[in-house]
This record gives C-alpha cells, structure tokens and sequence, in this order.
C-alpha cells in the first residue's frame, strides 16, 4: 500500500489552483491513502477564511487523520538535529515520521522546500 503524509502547502496549491497543481493532484491521486496531523484542518480552514474562500474539492475529505498517542520529543528531537524549521513544519515531519515507523514505508509530500530537506536528511522520502 502506498501512504503519503501531505502537508498543509499541498492542499492549499490545489484549492487556489496555484501553478502545478493539476500535476500534483494526479500525484496524490497514485496513493491509496493519504494522511496527515490535524493541524493541517486547522492550517487549511485559516487560509481558506483569510481568503474568503471553501473548500470547493472536498480535499479533507480523503485524509486520514493521525493523532499522536504519546509526545513527539524523540522525533523533534532527530528532526532539529538536522536544522531549523518552523514548529508547524517540525510537528508535520515529527508525525511522519512516527507513522513510518509504524508503517515502513511513507512518502512525505510538501511544496516547501526547507520543509522538504529537513525531511530528506531526516530520512523521509
């Protein structure tokens, strides 16, 4: 099965059919499931009002939401180690990376470029 954590940036590109976005919505299409931490609800419902705009594709709707059991220090901890990033970025690489641990396998999808080579040192693909 192919699992792909996608940030908050993946979504809103979509919705505001920002450039690419056709093109990264047949990519996200390729996944069987696609999961992400609810902040990204909370992160897309706030862009989506400083716009005046609805989620007009239903994007929420395909996520699967995970909801950490335990703190994330171990993760963040691994993650700083490699740089700095915002704590948004640095919670939505944490909950990848715990889900990889558990799945084994999980591409982490992002149009932000520190947030994506934070992931690559980290080891998320």
């Amino acid at each position: 099965m192919r699992v792909a954590y996608v940030d908050t940036s993946c979504l809103l590109a979509i919705e505001f059919r920002e450039t690419g976005h056709a093109q990264l919505a047949q990519r996200l299409e390729r996944f069987d499931r696609l999961v992400s931490s609810n902040l990204l609800e909370a992160e897309f419902a706030a862009a989506l009002a400083r716009e005046d705009a609805e989620d007009s594709h239903d994007l929420l709707a395909r996520l699967h939401w995970t909801f950490p059991v335990r703190p994330l220090t171990l993760e963040i901890r691994e993650l700083l180690s490699h740089g700095y990033s915002r704590g948004a970025d640095v919670w939505h690489l944490a909950c990848a990376l715990r889900l990889r641990g558990e799945l084994g396998e999980l591409e982490f999808v992002s149009l932000d470029q520190q947030q994506n080579e934070l992931a690559r040192r980290a080891g998320l693909a």
